[in-house]
């Protein structure tokens, strides 16, 4: 599959290249905290996953979503991942995630044709 570097929203494009220093310092953050422990990229992109639906972060989801199938991730991973959080953060979240999902899903079918 493509790199997900190339995928960035071009908000956050735009915010690293104006701010440069403060996007090496979060790229550096982010690479110690995938480092700190003994979960894959797949684990890792499923709660974080996770972590957007209750932040409500459609954005950062979808992201998180294509990275997660980038890294192995099944569809049905990606829902269970996100079903998980209903009793926590409640049913309209959970089926708003949910349609973040599909669209991403689909969004990436259609590139790849």
């Amino acid at each position: 599959m493509s790199d997900s570097k190339t995928k960035l929203p071009k908000t956050y494009k735009d915010f690293i290249s104006k701010f440069p220093a403060l996007g090496a310092s979060h790229e550096s953050v982010a690479k110690a905290v995938d480092s700190a422990g003994p979960l894959d990229r797949k684990q890792c992109e499923l709660i974080k996953m996770g972590i957007c639906v209750g932040a409500n972060l459609e954005s950062a989801f979808r992201s998180h979503v294509r990275r997660a199938i980038e890294h192995g991730a099944t569809e049905d991973e990606i829902e269970q991942a996100l079903l998980l959080g209903m009793n926590t953060v409640g049913f309209p979240r959970t089926v708003a995630a949910w349609q973040w999902a599909w669209k991403q899903i689909q969004r990436d079918r259609d590139e790849t044709g």
